[in-house]
């Protein structure tokens, strides 16, 4: 059973309608087809099954590459990436409505086919794919 932190601090690696990820050195990691719909960033001093940090989402008003603030975890994206347990926490000061799972629902399905292109040219092995979301 996966286990929810109450909350996480997260920095901002793409604001809300970003289309590039950059990586802690802030080389290019990943051009997304579609821009975010959403804040997407990562979990200092934590690690993921692919090596790097827990990547989480933060809903609401777009904010600042780069920002750092503690958000109340609501749910969790279940996500592959190349054979690794990716998990993308969703971060939000309210319950996710029925539009915003939708919203987050496509942009991973999305994300997890243009990740298995990238992870193709990359030489990583192992299955990319979206898994779902389980609410806190």
């Amino acid at each position: 059973m996966l286990e929810f932190p109450k909350q996480l601090a997260v920095v901002i690696e793409v604001p809300l309608g970003g289309f590039i990820k950059r990586r802690d050195d802030g080389s290019i990691d990943f051009i997304s087809p579609a821009p975010c719909p959403f804040n997407y960033g990562s979990v200092p001093d934590t690690c993921s099954g692919d090596g790097d940090r827990l990547d989480a989402v933060v809903l609401g008003p777009r904010l600042r590459r780069g920002s750092l603030a503690v958000h109340p975890v609501v749910a969790c994206v279940r996500f592959v990436d190349a054979g690794d347990e990716d998990p993308k926490w969703i971060c939000s000061a309210q319950p996710l409505s029925l539009r915003e799972r939708a919203l987050i629902a496509g942009f991973f399905s999305l994300y997890a086919q243009a990740k298995t292109v990238l992870n193709a040219l990359r030489r990583k092995p192992g299955a990319t794919r979206y898994g779902g979301i389980t609410l806190a």
